[in-house]
């Protein structure tokens, strides 16, 4: 019998009555088509998104062209295990240390040679942009140097830029949130203000090239859309969010763009903070002279059963799944989390659509 037949009668009906409230508070328009450039998407994240981004670099390495990480570890540090992701790749120590560089690529070449990711030579031709802060107590600087090493198996030295800031904590450092917390502080929304070093910006124009100027008003529009139909199976059974948001420029709407792709840390999702990491990250200020769409996938928190969902899962700070929660694929094309962002990116190349004919 399953659990839903063992409750009364009455907690059905309530149980029903809750999962079409919840269908129907969730109808977020669909995700445009725009006619992006598939050539030169670029990736970056913060913490858990950070290692989010990572994965999503190198499982698709033919499709990526560069990726901007904020205190994130080298790809396959977990190995799918949750004890190993909070000490070894997060606050390494001589009883849990660090996997080494030659782990890391044999792991990888192991996948590679599976055909679950992509062929990792395809990385050579990326660039990528590290930051790590020397006040970060929860991911410390050492494995962000890790990580570096482990794209230094095929990235060239001129291709990875290390950025360390000494007095920065575990946070988004940017420029754009009014509200930013001061750069040495631990406190949500983990968005944190170190003068002016506008971490967005200088990612974004180490991954593209010369960018033009930052506008300190973004004109575009953040749209939130359905991300279920990107999800295979329930969004929720992967710990994705029902909506997730996209910022699109005006000239996006006629004009061709490139995408970028960002990623939030654990406890700046939507359903936890609003818009303040979508709007305040800094990305948007960047993109409306740049042609730049910017696609933020959300996460939501999940610990045990949610509405519409007996299947258990913990992840009760919003976390991307850098460990294994949502499958043992979790860090490969076929990963549940990853395979909806591929599908959301292929939804922005897609043709616009001709508007209705009266």
């Amino acid at each position: 019998m399953s659990p839903a037949n063992r409750c009364p009668a009455s907690a059905r009906i309530v149980l029903a009555a809750l999962c079409l409230s919840h269908g129907l508070a969730s109808a977020a328009p669909a995700l445009p088509a725009l006619a992006a450039d598939p050539r030169g998407l670029t990736v970056s994240g913060v913490s858990s998104g950070a290692y989010l981004a990572v994965q999503f670099q190198v499982a698709h390495s033919r499709l990526v062209s560069g990726a901007g990480i904020i205190a994130g570890g080298p790809y396959g540090c977990a190995g799918g295990s949750i004890w190993r992701a909070l000490t070894s790749c997060m606050a390494p120590s001589s009883w849990a240390p660090l996997p080494t560089v030659a782990e890391l690529r044999a792991n990888a070449e192991a996948l590679a040679r599976g055909r679950r990711i992509d062929p990792l030579d395809d990385l050579r031709d990326d660039r990528v942009w590290l930051l790590s802060g020397g006040r970060d107590r929860t991911v410390a600087p050492e494995v962000v140097d890790r990580l570096a090493a482990f794209y230094a198996e095929w990235l060239p030295p001129r291709s990875i830029e290390s950025l360390h800031v000494a007095d920065a904590a575990h946070a988004m450092i940017s420029v754009a949130d009014p509200l930013a917390t001061a750069c040495d502080q631990l406190q949500a929304p983990y968005i944190n203000r170190c003068g002016d070093l506008d971490a967005a910006g200088q990612m974004l124009a180490w991954m593209l090239g010369r960018l033009q100027p930052r506008v300190a008003d973004p004109t575009g529009e953040t749209i939130a859309f359905d991300q279920r139909p990107f999800v295979k199976g329930k969004a929720i059974d992967a710990s994705l969010a029902d909506d997730g948001y996209v910022y699109v420029p005006t000239v996006c709407r006629s004009a061709s763009c490139r995408v970028h792709v960002v990623f939030h840390g654990c406890r700046q999702s939507a359903g936890q903070i609003g818009r303040r990491f979508v709007d305040g990250a800094g990305y948007n200020n960047w993109a409306d002279h740049n042609r730049l769409i910017v696609l933020y996938p959300q996460t939501t928190a999940r610990y045990g059963p949610a509405i519409g969902s007996w299947k258990w899962l913990s992840n009760p700070f919003a976390c991307w799944d850098w460990w294994g929660y949502s499958g043992e694929d979790y860090a490969t094309r076929d990963g549940r989390q990853i395979s909806a962002v591929r599908a959301m990116i292929e939804r922005l190349t897609e043709p616009r659509e001709a508007p209705p004919t009266r």
